[in-house]
This record gives C-alpha cells, structure tokens and sequence, in this order.
C-alpha cells in the first residue's frame, strides 16, 4: 500500500457533482459507478458512455528514427503503420514475457504518440529510457500529468461530439488528428480507440480545458461511466487488462506462482504481433507448442455461481486445463457468466467445466472473443 493519498484527476468535483462512488484505483480517486454497472454498459452500448482515464499514460517519442526504434521493442511492425494511424502492441521483456501492452499513434515520420497502463507508467518510462538509442536519435516527454483524458464510446458518441464541440472533430476508427477550432476552444488530439469495442473515441485535453469538456459532452447526452461498467465492457469484447490478465514476472505478487506470465502468443490476442520482424523476446512467442496454454473465453452452458478470476477450469471428465484471469456477468447477453482464462489443449466450441465453487462445476463452452 502507498503513504501517499490517491491522485485526484482535473475531474474529481466533476465526479463528486454526479455523486460518484470513488475508490482507490491504482493510486488514483476515480468513480467505480455512478448509477449502478449494469445501467451504465447498457447506457455505452446503445447510446454514449463518458469514461474519465486520466489515470492512463501518456508519452510523448520523437526523432527521426523513432519508428525504426520503436519496433525493436515492440510486437507490432511499427513502420508499417502510416502517419495518422493508431494501432496495438505489446512490449516484452528479455525473457519473452509481456510487461505492457499500449495503443500508440503515428502523429508523423518523426512523431509517436503512446498511452501506457495506469500502474505500468513509471515501468515503461523507465523501460523505453533503458532502450532509447545511445545517440540520441529519439527522444520521449512524458505528458502523463499535465493531460487530461476523456473515453466517448458508443453508437451516439458521434453525435455528441458533434453537439458539445461543433462538427469537423470527427476522427474515424484508429485514426489520430489534433482537435482544430471548436466551439468549447479546447486544445489537444482525437483518436478513434477505446476500450470497449463500440464506435468512439478518446480525447487528450490540457488538464485545465478537461472539465468544460466533460460538462459540454454531459450536457448534450453523453451517460457518466465508471471503472466497473468499463471492466464489463472490456471483458465482453475480450480485451486484456493488465494486471489481471497478464503481468509481468517483476511485479507479480508471490501467490501468482507464474501464471500470469504470459507471451503474445499465449494471450491469442489477434491483433498486434507481426512476426516479421525481430524485436525483444520475440524467441519466447515462436517457440510454443499447439498444446500449450493460450488465453480464451469461456460461456455458462448454465446456471451457477458466476466464473470469478482464479477459478479452475476442467474438461468434462474432471481433468484440469487451466484456470481463468477474468471473469463476471454479462449484461449484454442477459447476465449470462462469461470468463476469459488460459486453457490448455482446447478448441473453439469445446465444453468444459468451471469448478466455480468446491461444491459446483459449471457447464461451460469454449469462445473465441468477442462474446458480443
């Protein structure tokens, strides 16, 4: 536990008007909800959710070699993507395992923009110093105080970004561009991402414009959301959450036993390993066998106690597989359980049991993800 009280982001009174419940996120005071979970990812799913993730990171690569340089140490083939692109990556350690993933976008040949996890930015910071070049080709700033960001997701989102900021802010999925003259005269860029797998987007505000933004995107119909819906939300479209469903050996707790010490192939992740091109642990994610474990989802076939991190999983005859990294109801898909875990030896559409209590095991298939 840190002796040092939580980080309040430029939007904590914000919260605090909307009569938020705040808890201790990583170090940082955020709302875990504001109406209840459920209400709130049904509300992003069909209308705009508004998602305060100040807590994330944000730096700043420059040079003119940056792109070259980025993807020594990236998943992803970083001189691939064009200027005005976003994409994903991870970033491994000498021994192959995943210490971060991050959305990144190319501002332009010289310019890399990047969004750190919230309790990975001082790691990666020192990280990505660790492999800058020697000549100093690249450098990087961190923004990660001084920025203020803002997540609308959603099939409404584009209509209330147009309504709180006036039309041309637009920016299409996984495209990046700086916010031009708008009717709040805020500053900073627009990228098409998020973490909830719905049309949106995430906006990067000095901390001083973040509230007017916040209360003009309210105003014109944007639903507060809180950590707990964005958790669901997340979970449904199969997106990994660092620290949960991967974390790197160096600060995992003792009682993790290396589970959580994962590769790019394992996590099965679709998106953000290009393997033709050399870049740190690279030899860990080639060397697998198709019977090693690997990261799936996981659908009740029935009613039971909810699939919860850590539970075990089985196949139908009682042998152990695996055990799951995340898990809850799905409120897009009635509450049914869902879970996402690492499984041994299993297909899409396989059956297995979820030994989610010592007295019940659940019947459950095998997903591919999204399960929405």
């Amino acid at each position: 536990m840190s002796d040092h009280p939580p980080v309040r982001t430029a939007l904590y009174e914000e919260h605090l008007a909307l009569n938020a419940n705040m808890v201790d996120f990583h170090g940082f005071e955020l709302p875990i909800w504001y109406s209840n979970i459920k209400e709130e990812h049904l509300a992003t799913r069909s209308g705009a959710g508004l998602f305060d993730v100040s807590h994330m990171g944000s730096f700043r690569f420059s040079g003119d070699g940056v792109r070259t340089w980025l993807e020594t140490i990236a998943t992803q083939r970083i001189t691939s993507i064009a200027p005005s692109r976003c994409a994903y990556t991870h970033f491994l350690d000498a021994d192959g395992c995943l210490i971060d993933d991050m959305i990144f976008a190319v501002v332009s040949e010289h310019e890399i923009l990047g969004v750190p996890n919230a309790s990975m930015i001082d790691v990666m910071w020192s990280w990505f110093t660790q492999h800058l070049p020697t000549d100093g080709s690249v450098s990087m700033e961190n923004l990660s105080d001084q920025t203020s960001i803002m997540a609308l997701q959603g099939p409404g989102a584009r209509d209330v970004l147009d309504a709180a900021m006036g039309d041309g802010q637009h920016v299409g999925r996984f495209k990046w561009r700086a916010l031009t003259d708008n009717d709040l005269k805020t500053t900073g860029w627009i990228q098409g991402t998020g973490y909830t797998g719905e049309p949106g987007y995430e906006i990067f505000v000095p901390n001083d414009d973040a509230p007017t933004l916040w209360r003009a995107l309210v105003e014109h119909g944007a639903t507060p959301i809180g950590l707990g819906a964005r958790d669901t939300l997340r979970l449904e479209k199969g997106y990994l959450l660092s620290g949960v469903d991967f974390c790197s050996p160096s600060l995992a707790p003792a009682e993790d036993d290396g589970f959580l010490a994962r590769d790019s192939w394992e996590t099965n992740v679709p998106f953000g390993l290009d393997l033709d091109h050399d870049f740190i642990g690279k030899h860990r994610v080639v060397s697998h066998a198709e019977t090693d474990e690997r990261w799936w989802g996981i659908k009740y076939l029935e009613k039971g106690p909810l699939p919860r991190p850590g539970k075990s999983v089985t196949s139908p005859e009682g042998v152990p597989i695996g055990r799951l990294s995340s898990g809850a109801p799905s409120p897009s898909l009635g509450n049914i359980g869902i879970g996402l875990g690492y499984l041994a030896g299993v297909s899409e559409g396989d059956e297995v049991m979820v030994v989610a209590s010592p007295r019940k095991s659940v019947r459950a298939v095998v997903v591919r993800p999204p399960f929405y």
